[in-house]
């Protein structure tokens, strides 16, 4: 059987730079930068005291206060973006075959908050096991497809990716594969993230991960910059409503863009820095072109994973050096984690989510914060520094990598 083609027709976001798709997209073209003091707890002892969280979010605005306690934020987060991406796709839900909707979503970590106050809790009661009967279900990373399964009544393919950085494109590649060969009609997929925590925050300044910029948070995040110092951590949710072309069209839905292949590897190198040359994210770009019929020559845009980190960034624009070889010199390239901060397990959505958005209106968001060249990255290529850039965009592609070598890629094309 000849796989079926795959279409975006919905889309959600809630960003540290705006709570809806088009407050989101809006925050991008403008180069603003979601990065300031940490608002949830104190941060005064820690290495790190700011992040990129959300602003203004309420989760009763969304949920009755009862419900609300029994989500962690991670899955507030991801029933947030998926409602506004189906009331985007305008998806009959009511009488849509449900048996052939499924949903699959990622999440590097899960809910974080939940255990990181049980154990806290519990240490706190002079070791009384008292727990929250939510506390396992709160926690489970999975829980966040089960509760929009549940809410919507979805009753096809369900289940959680799990790969760090790389969860939500690992979602959006099962979801596309499902499709493709005929196990669902319709896919939820996307990916949700609350880290921004007191374990979040201290552990990743444990590993000295983390930028800690503390008198100039908003220039933080520096994708290859040479005085960059890490990522900065962000949270939210993006969520994307994929269909097969044929479903698709016969509701008459508007596409977006088609989802025309994704690439997967491992670096199989070191649990928490790229490989040095570039060999896993190498392979996983190589294998997203061949996966969508797609010549190198023929790619716009990339969107980076482009942490800020000062090994990651060197090692993925040499790797895309290798890839694209010249044509690298004629692209668009850009990290919009300049901005959002590094979601964890839900970047890989909110990437593509500008991915897909800058095919739509042919611009190129840009790479803020950049003010020194690194001598170790080619400075002929086109980083879309400072301001975005308008160009026609017919193929993009958006990277992520996760702790554990973990790579995942994907690429969309302009609809004809």
């Amino acid at each position: 059987m000849e796989p079926r083609r795959v279409v975006v027709t919905g889309l959600g976001a809630l960003t540290p730079i705006g709570n809806t798709l088009s407050t989101y997209w809006e925050g991008l073209l403008s180069g603003t930068s979601g990065a300031a003091p940490i608002t949830y707890f104190d941060p005064t002892l820690f290495k790190t005291q700011f992040a990129c969280e959300l602003k203004g979010f309420d989760p009763l605005d969304h949920f009755d206060r009862k419900e609300a306690r029994k989500y962690d934020r991670f899955a507030q987060y991801a029933l947030v973006s998926v409602a506004e991406a189906l009331e985007d796709a305008k998806l009959p839900v009511e009488t849509i075959d449900k048996d052939r909707v499924g949903v699959i979503w990622g999440a590097g970590i899960g809910g974080l908050e939940t255990f990181q106050n049980e154990v806290l809790n519990f240490a706190a009661s002079n070791e009384n096991p008292r727990f929250n009967p939510f506390f396992i279900p709160k926690m489970i990373a999975d829980i966040a497809p089960g509760l929009i399964s549940i809410k919507y009544g979805f009753r096809g393919p369900n289940f959680a990716t799990v790969s760090a950085c790389a969860s939500a494109s690992n979602a959006m590649i099962d979801a596309l594969n499902y499709i493709r060969l005929g196990y669902a009609d319709v896919m939820v997929t996307g990916g949700s993230e609350a880290g921004v925590t007191k374990a979040g925050i201290g552990g990743f300044n444990a590993m000295h991960a983390l930028s800690k910029r503390n008198d100039d948070p908003k220039t933080a995040s520096r994708p290859f910059d040479k005085e960059r110092d890490g990522f900065v951590l962000g949270e939210g949710a993006g969520a994307l409503i994929l269909e097969s072309y044929d479903h698709a069209v016969a509701r008459g839905a508007t596409i977006y863009a088609e989802l025309a292949g994704g690439g997967l590897s491992a670096d199989a190198y070191h649990m928490t820095a790229p490989h040095p040359e570039g060999l896993g994210a190498t392979k996983v770009m190589e294998n997203c072109l061949r996966d969508a019929n797609v010549l190198p020559s023929e790619v716009d845009v990339i969107n980076m994973h482009g942490t800020s980190t000062p090994l990651g960034d060197i090692a993925e624009s040499n790797a895309i050096i290798k890839v694209f070889k010249e044509h690298a010199y004629t692209m668009n390239i850009n990290s919009t984690k300049s901005m959002t901060g590094h979601l964890l397990g839900a970047a890989g959505a909110i990437e593509a989510i500008a991915s897909i958005m800058a095919i739509k209106h042919s611009i190129v968001p840009p790479t803020i914060n950049h003010e020194t060249p690194d001598e170790n990255i080619d400075s002929k290529i086109n980083f879309t520094f400072g301001k975005a850039q308008k160009r026609n965009v017919d193929i993009a592609l958006s990277n992520t990598f996760g702790f554990g070598g973990h790579n995942a890629c994907v690429l969309f094309k302009k609809m004809n």
